[in-house]
């Protein structure tokens, strides 16, 4: 695990140090080898073309630590930051590095910063589309659950306990009617007593 976080850049960078200051006398462009290609021509190896090629190969799995999610935290990318800072410095303030390989080691070291940072953006950029994706599902989910429904009440049969009137029937009614009113008709007005008093003084006069 110590590995993820250590900056590949820096063996090529440290070899070229170590060619600097230790070795003065073995320059950059000196010949390591000659390969004779197909074609007939003569391909001649130098060291700063061996460090380049090395610097390219261990660019190939920083990118790829950097595209794992969660593998590339802070730390390693100060370190990056520090390996293109210091290469860069040396090119610029030392004349001993100031060659086309140390400039290429450059360029490779500032390809591998912003990589990462890149990719650690891109790494956010997904984490909180996802989040927002699972929170609009959820949501989803919860409003296409179907809501509970309410049991309608149970009817009581209510039972009216107040007294129902009969009425009479058309027929009926009418000759109770028509029976009351002869009776009324039939019966005879009272005499009035007054009345009858002065009746009876003038019946003896007759």
């Amino acid at each position: 695990m110590s590995i993820i976080g250590f900056p590949l850049l820096l063996i090529p960078v440290a070899i070229c140090n170590i060619i600097v200051f230790l070795m003065p006398g073995l320059a950059f462009d000196a010949a390591l080898t000659r390969v004779v290609l197909p074609s007939g021509a003569t391909w001649t190896i130098a060291l700063g073309d061996t460090l380049v090629a090395l610097g390219v190969l261990l660019l190939l799995p920083e990118v790829m630590k950097a595209a794992r999610p969660g593998a590339k935290y802070l730390t390693d990318h100060l370190l990056s930051l520090l390996v293109l800072g210091g290469i860069t410095a040396e090119f610029v303030m030392l004349p001993q590095f100031a060659n086309a390989t140390v400039a290429l080691l450059s360029l490779l070291a500032l390809v591998d910063f912003l990589s990462g940072i890149a990719l650690r953006s891109r790494h956010k950029r997904e984490a909180r589309a996802a989040r927002s994706a699972a929170a609009k599902s959820s949501a989803e989910t919860i409003e296409d659950e179907p809501e509970p429904v309410a049991k309608p009440a149970p009817v009581v049969p209510t039972i009216d306990l107040a007294p129902q009137t009969v009425e009479p029937t058309s027929a009926s009614a009418a000759s109770a009617a028509s029976i009351a009113e002869a009776v009324l008709l039939d019966r005879p007005e009272p005499v009035k007593p007054a009345e009858t008093a002065k009746n009876e003084e003038k019946s003896p006069a007759r």
